[in-house]
């Protein structure tokens, strides 16, 4: 009997391991960035490491992969470095329930698309007055850029625009179809619902300026925004450079995960990232030198830091 009860337990350990390794890639929407990578992701860390399996979820995007992983479920997630500062200090969408984060990478900045076309007459952030936009999904740090972003143009979002809330694809579409003048959209270079509208026949892409308001943005949140440029040749028909406010994309897990799994993660993506780079190009722009010290608002897992100094990062 004595035995039988240390088999049992230790078949049960053994499938506590091997839970462990199942891990789920909250993403985001079809026709963003974190969609892709996360897919990308998921397989490179199914293929490359021993006992683990792991899958892409489709999302409404950051605050929607923060609340996932206070869950206290295996969630590796895509955010925005501005949710993810929220969610810790249980501030805004996570107001009196923050969430106890790490990060494992800073990723690539997140680019602000406020898109229109050439018929609706929008060129500036004060042009959006009385239009119809949509601001992004609910869940996504989309949304909570977006609201900061008409706050620093001087722009109320439940007053002084016709809002709606779209995810990315939907948002084209409703350009398209002319339900909606502009929308807002926060992601990686190129993003496929945006390509989508700039190729669409008898429309010409408008991309609206953003960087002027960064420095309102910082003043009130934390010096979390930065300028940064859409080039031209991005999407067919851009007319000039679109200088816009960005961000930082960061993949965090929650601060229970063990160092051992942690680690694995973080060096399966550099040793394979040639493998990610063909899910989507923004994995180009994850790069060891990025890891620094007060780049992200989220202490870096102890695991991730484990490996930044077998590679001669110090990060701390």
């Amino acid at each position: 009997m004595k035995l039988f009860k240390i088999l049992a337990l230790t078949l049960s350990l053994g499938c506590m391991s091997v839970q462990a390794q199942n891990l789920s890639i909250a993403t985001g929407g079809t026709g963003g960035v974190y969609y892709p990578m996360g897919g990308g992701l998921a397989a490179v860390l199914s293929k490359h490491v021993s006992g683990m399996s792991a899958t892409a979820e489709v999302t409404g995007g950051s605050v929607d992969n923060l609340k996932l992983i206070g869950t206290g479920k295996p969630y590796v997630g895509f955010s925005m470095a501005d949710a993810a500062k929220d969610a810790i200090s249980g501030e805004d969408k996570f107001k009196g329930k923050p969430i106890d984060l790490r990060t494992l990478l800073i990723l690539y900045p997140n680019l602000m698309h406020v898109a229109t076309v050439e018929s609706t007459g929008i060129k500036t952030m004060q042009d959006l007055k009385g239009k119809r936009v949509s601001t992004g999904s609910p869940g996504s740090a989309t949304e909570v850029m977006a609201f900061r972003l008409l706050e620093a143009a001087g722009l109320d979002p439940n007053k002084d625009v016709k809002r709606e809330r779209l995810s990315v694809a939907e948002s084209v579409n409703a350009v398209k179809d002319r339900k909606i003048d502009a929308f807002f959209w926060v992601g990686g270079l190129p993003t496929a619902a945006v390509t989508d509208l700039a190729n669409s026949p008898g429309m010409k892409i408008v991309m609206v300026d953003t960087s002027a308001e960064v420095p309102a943005m910082n003043k009130k949140y934390g010096n979390l925004y930065f300028p940064s440029t859409i080039s031209k040749q991005t999407y067919s028909g851009m007319a000039k450079d679109n200088s816009v406010a960005a961000v930082a994309n960061i993949l965090v897990v929650s601060s229970a995960m063990s160092d051992a799994e942690a680690y694995k993660i973080v060096k399966a993506i550099f040793d394979n990232q040639l493998e990610l780079v063909r899910s989507h190009a923004e994995y180009r722009n994850v790069k060891l030198e990025n890891q620094k010290a007060g780049s992200t608002p989220v202490a870096y897992h102890p695991g991730a830091l484990k490996y930044f100094k077998e590679k001669g990062i110090k990060v701390n």
